[in-house]
């Protein structure tokens, strides 16, 4: 008996250590994305579509949505609202908060973002396809940052402090073209109501509320106001973290609490949920062979391996031979290339766009782009980094 509990206790032990790895929220998103495509490629494909078509919630609130819906629109504030407040974090405590040291991530980032958008343009130009134009422009997180956990001991730390502040910064300008870019016709009422929801946090940080649970309730009214005024109703989740106190508010460390208990959310749950009700597409020959001449996967393809390739390592050389920005300690140039190639995993920004911009057999094909590119990066980031990062033989 006493052998079991010790063998539980160790096991355990291991399964938080690896829930606490880098590479767990990568797998875990890898792991539903798998089931996703499993799912939709096998006879009880009929399934897919009627569970995550399902409707429901109070139709008199105007929020009887499908279950995809509130995936896409509820759950999702959650993956946001997190990468609302480690960009505050960021911004105040972290890697952005050195005006020099922060130019070249974000000077990355600006290239990463506009170069694989107009590379999109270029192939996809007067094709059905331009609306998609936003879905190469992100880097992935938990993709990128997993397979930077596979070569983790063969590149130097800061190779993995660009990454995360480069991706940083890339969710930003990521916010903002989903919020200014995929909108369904402002409601200016709407809108002025959500922002004044921000206004009553605004008023309750002024008094002095120190207690989460106040909160709560307005940011779902934002939320609610949100979804309603035709702007992505999850986006709200980035406007609610920025209003977080990036400081200790009475010895209270509150966005880190926030971070400690919603990183995991975001990280287990949100988005691979959001992977799960997203990245079913049938790869049957018929799809796989209109996706092969469809100028839309082609667009993504290249707007995620060459545009943020160009756009990234591009950057990142410009910055640094001119001189106005530094490299970390022990950052090569391969590992400038590899960081290149890690940029075009943008797997769940760039589902997320699709399922604004496109329906089917459209969307279909953007998932296509997306799954490929993301399988090409993945494969030649691991190379690279992990060539760039070995020592060096005497």
């Amino acid at each position: 008996m006493v052998n079991g509990e010790v063998a539980g206790a160790a096991w355990r032990a291991a399964v938080r250590r690896w829930l606490a790895s880098e590479a767990a929220p990568g797998v875990a998103l890898l792991v539903a994305t798998l089931v996703a495509l499993v799912w939709v490629n096998s006879p009880a494909r009929g399934g897919y579509t009627a569970v995550w078509d399902t409707a429901f919630g109070p139709a008199a609130l105007g929020v009887r949505l499908g279950l995809r819906e509130w995936i896409n629109d509820g759950v999702m504030t959650v993956f946001f609202f997190v990468i609302g407040l480690e960009i505050k974090h960021e911004l105040v405590q972290g890697s952005l908060a050195q005006p020099r040291r922060a130019l070249v991530p974000v000077l990355a980032a600006l290239g990463g973002a506009t170069v694989p958008a107009l590379v999109f343009l270029a192939v996809a130009a007067g094709s059905p396809a331009v609306p998609g134009w936003g879905v190469p422009m992100a880097t992935d997180p938990a993709f990128a940052v997993g397979v930077l956990a596979l070569v983790a001991r063969r590149v130097p730390r800061g190779v993995r402090v660009l990454l995360l502040a480069l991706a940083t910064v890339d969710d930003v300008f990521a916010v903002g073209v989903i919020a200014i870019g995929y909108h369904e016709g402002l409601s200016w009422a709407w809108l002025a109501a959500a922002v004044g929801g921000c206004a009553v946090i605004v008023v309750l940080r002024l008094l002095g509320v120190r207690w989460i649970w106040p909160y709560v309730p307005v940011g779902i009214v934002v939320w609610w106001c949100t979804l309603h005024s035709g702007v992505q109703a999850s986006v709200s989740g980035v406007a609610l973290a920025l209003l977080t106190p990036a400081r200790p508010v009475v010895g209270r460390a509150v966005l880190r609490e926030l971070l400690d208990r919603l990183g995991p959310v975001s990280a287990f749950v949100a988005v691979p949920v959001f992977a799960l009700a997203n990245a079913g597409v049938a790869l049957d020959p018929r799809t796989l062979a209109a996706s092969a001449t469809s100028r839309l996967t082609w667009a993504v393809l290249a707007g995620l391996l060459v545009g943020k390739f160009t756009g990234v390592a591009g950057s990142i050389a410009l910055t640094t031979r001119t001189g106005i920005g530094d490299l970390p300690a022990g950052v090569r140039p391969g590992h400038v290339a590899g960081l290149g190639l890690i940029a075009g995993l943008g797997f769940t920004v760039a589902l997320f766009v699709t399922d604004l911009a496109f329906a089917p057999p459209l969307a279909d094909q953007s998932r296509i782009g997306i799954l490929a590119a993301s399988l090409i990066a993945a494969t030649a980031a691991a190379l690279v980094l992990s060539r760039a990062g070995r020592p060096r033989q005497d």
